[in-house]
Parts: structure tokens; sequence; C-alpha cells
């Protein structure tokens, strides 16, 4: 029973890191009128490094991992954060909003499900299964139901790929990770793949930086950094970590179904944005089938394959 109850708490932790990231949507959005998206992606993983690391030799005393680990963190780093923050840039440039979210957030627990016999023994439960998809038509009903809808269009064919890639690689990113968080703490793991993400990244930023008027800054500008840096990095990536090894990958990924509910809840409250009746549904499909998943009464436990 209290192995169930510990289960039940990082449940929570991925529920409270979806609507962090749900609600950045909203946060990225004011913050692009500053910075350009390269810059402030950067800014995000750069200065939550200091912390990250700061936290790492605080609380286990040494940051250090293997040398022959630092190639796989480097390569978990290129695509988790490099790769993965750029097309999620340029898939919003080429493709609606809708239909961004709808393939980024959709096919990811689907890919995540069916690669983890590649890098854990987790198994597709018919609980996980049934809650999945009942959970899935929730995510539909959110961004269907809204008034922009779903528009598969020749034009947007372009962005349509590169979100359903970021689908692709981040599910494989998260299971990368799993291996290398049966051996250091998921605290280490994300403060290393970040660091080699973030000086990959950098290059990409040079063309940004002479634009930003530093002096004009507003609260709220500062606001949006320190939501990015603090909660939407360094914690949500921490939480999302530890509760992914608790609870198995697979399993995890299907919360990333609150992202897109937690984010037309901020564009209702900061952006005027209208709340249709069929995304209050959706949302509540949502909860029914990730309240389904949670019930499963013996946790998954993500153990390393091989």
């Amino acid at each position: 029973m209290d192995d169930v109850k510990n289960t039940q708490f990082y449940y929570v932790g991925l529920i409270l890191v979806a609507i962090i990231w749900g609600v950045n949507f909203g946060i990225s959005r004011f913050a692009m009128e500053v910075f350009s998206p390269e810059v402030f992606v950067f800014l995000r993983f750069g200065l939550a490094l200091p912390i990250l690391f700061g936290v790492l030799k605080w609380t286990e005393g040494s940051v250090k991992v293997e040398k022959g680990d630092l190639l796989k963190l480097a390569i978990i780093g290129f695509f988790g954060v490099t790769v993965l923050e750029i097309l999620v840039m340029y898939s919003i440039k080429f493709t609606t909003l809708a239909n961004a979210s709808l393939l980024n957030v959709a096919p990811w627990p689907i890919f995540a499900a069916l690669f983890a016999p590649l890098f854990t023994k987790e198994v597709m439960t018919p609980r996980l299964a049934i809650g999945g998809f009942v959970a899935l038509i929730g995510v539909f009903l959110i961004i269907l139901g809204g008034k922009d809808g779903f528009d598969f269009s020749s034009q947007y064919m372009l962005g349509n790929i590169l979100a359903l890639l970021i689908s692709l690689i981040g599910a494989l990113f998260n299971l990368a990770c799993m291996p290398l968080m049966k051996k250091y703490s998921p605290l280490r793991v994300s403060a290393w793949y970040i660091l080699f993400g973030s000086l990959l990244l950098f290059p990409v930023t040079l063309g940004g930086w002479q634009t930003i008027q530093w002096n004009d800054f507003t609260i709220g500008v500062w606001g949006a950094i320190a939501y990015n840096v603090i909660l939407c990095t360094v914690a949500a990536f921490v939480i999302w970590n530890l509760s992914m090894n608790k609870v198995g990958a697979a399993k995890s990924n299907f919360y990333r179904y609150f992202v897109p509910a937690a984010a037309a809840v901020t564009g209702a409250f900061f952006f005027n944005e209208q709340i249709l009746i069929t995304q209050i549904i959706g949302g509540i499909v949502i909860i029914f089938g990730l309240a389904w998943i949670t019930m499963e009464r013996k946790p998954i436990t993500a153990e390393v394959s091989g």
C-alpha cells in the first residue's frame, strides 16, 4: 500500500510539470516580443545551468560522471535540447499552433510506449493502452475544439512534419535517459545533458543578441525569464525525470496530455482566448483517462534491459 501511495506522489509531479510546460506556451509568446526564439531558449537553459550544478554539488557532494558516459550525455543533450528546441521553434513558424500542438503532444506517448522495450523492460498493459487512448481523445477535443481547428493543407506540410519529428525525437530522448538514471540521479543526468545541449545551441543564437534592448526590460520580461529558468527548466526537468524514473517512461509520457489543457487555460487568462465547451469536455476526458492509468495497482518498474 505504501508503494502505491508513493507512486501517486510521482503522478502528481508529472501533472505539475505538464501544467508548468502548458502555461509556458503563453509566457513564451510574450517573451518572443523581446527575444528571438533562439536567444530565449538559450537563456532558459544557459541560466539554469549554474543552478542545476550548484544544487547537484550541494545535495550530492559531487558533479562528476564517468568519462565513458560523457559522449552519451552529449548525444542526448544534442537531440533532447539543441535539435528538439529548434524543431519546436520552426514547427510553430511553418504550421498553425493547433497543428503543432496536436502533432507534437499526441503521438509522443505513443512513440514512447512503442520504443520503450528497446531501452527498458516496460510493458504496455491493457490499462495503460485504454487510459492512454481515452486521454488522447481528450487531446483531440481540446485542440480540434478550438476556434483555429486543424488545417492539413499542403502549405503547412513542412511544419506538420517537423512537429511530428518532435514527438518521435522527444520520446526517444526520454527513453535514452532511462539507463543513465539507473546509474546517476535524475538531477545529475539533467544537468549534464542540458550543459551539452546549451553549448551546442549557442552558435545558433549568434545573430540574435544585437537586437535585444536590455534597458527596456520590464518586470514582466524578467518574470518570463525567471519562470523559464527556475520552474520550466530546473524544477520541471528534475521533477519529470525523477517521476519518470519511478513510474516508467511509457506511462509518464501520457501525462503530457495535460500540456494542451494548461495552454488553453493560459490563453484564456492572458490572451483573452475563448475556451469552448468542447475543450472543457476534452479536459475532463483527459483527467478520466489518466486517472484510469494512475489507479493501476502494480506500478511499472523501469528496469534497464540487458
